[in-house]
């Protein structure tokens, strides 16, 4: 984990908070602080209790490629599940073309199981049906989120930025300092083995020697 740099959150002023809240381990009694940001972006499918990390949520990230979305669509219980009703607002980090381009691809007795790469077009159907507005992400973005992390074109196949990465240039571009601060919670920078968690992890220390993210 990084250590705090910079302002602390509780010295921002009159300025908004967004809390973009990831799947790791949080501070204790971390819950109330994320339920008081005036926006909470979190992901798939949280694992801690409300206690720890808060109830709220604005905007939820799906990963639209893959088994395990294809299992969410599958599962009435995730459909109907607490976090989901409540998110206001759907956004999928793949746009079909990165998938296309970038995205391994099921083999052939995958195929015929109903494994697919791509999920997009059933998600937003899906989705939709519930009411959730649902945004796709331009493939601009995720190419920008690999060219700000070192990833030449030739190793876009076998390197991907993060969700919870592509999540922080999304809501860097869309609530604009200094009317609003956005902090990070729950970022442990593990995971999958096609990240480059090393890189991530550097990117967002030098935006919190910047000034440009708070970790909480």
């Amino acid at each position: 984990m990084l250590s705090v740099v910079g302002a602390a959150i509780g010295t921002m002023g009159m300025s908004k908070r967004v809390s973009i809240v990831g799947n790791g381990p949080v501070s204790a009694g971390s819950g109330a602080a994320i339920n008081a940001a005036d926006v909470v972006i979190r992901f798939n499918e949280p694992w801690q209790s409300p206690d720890e990390i808060g109830s709220k949520t604005d905007i939820l990230f799906l990963v639209n490629s893959g088994k395990s979305m294809q299992a969410r669509l599958a599962n009435e219980r995730y459909l109907d599940s607490k976090l989901f009703r409540e998110a206001k607002e759907i956004i999928l980090p793949y746009h079909p073309s990165v998938i296309a381009k970038y995205h391994g691809r099921p083999n052939l007795l995958s195929w015929l199981k109903g494994r697919r790469a791509d999920w997009t077009w059933q998600t937003i159907e899906a989705l939709g049906k519930r009411g959730k507005p649902v945004t796709v992400l331009p493939a601009s973005l995720y190419e920008k989120s690999c060219d700000e992390l070192g990833i030449p074109r030739t190793q876009m196949r076998k390197l991907f930025p993060s969700t919870g990465f592509i999540a922080i240039r999304y809501a860097l571009d869309r609530f604009l300092s200094p009317e609003w601060h956005v902090e990070l919670r729950g970022f442990g920078w593990t995971g999958w083995k096609r990240h480059d968690w090393e890189r991530e992890k550097s990117w967002v220390r030098r935006k919190v020697e910047e000034g440009t993210l708070v970790l909480g």
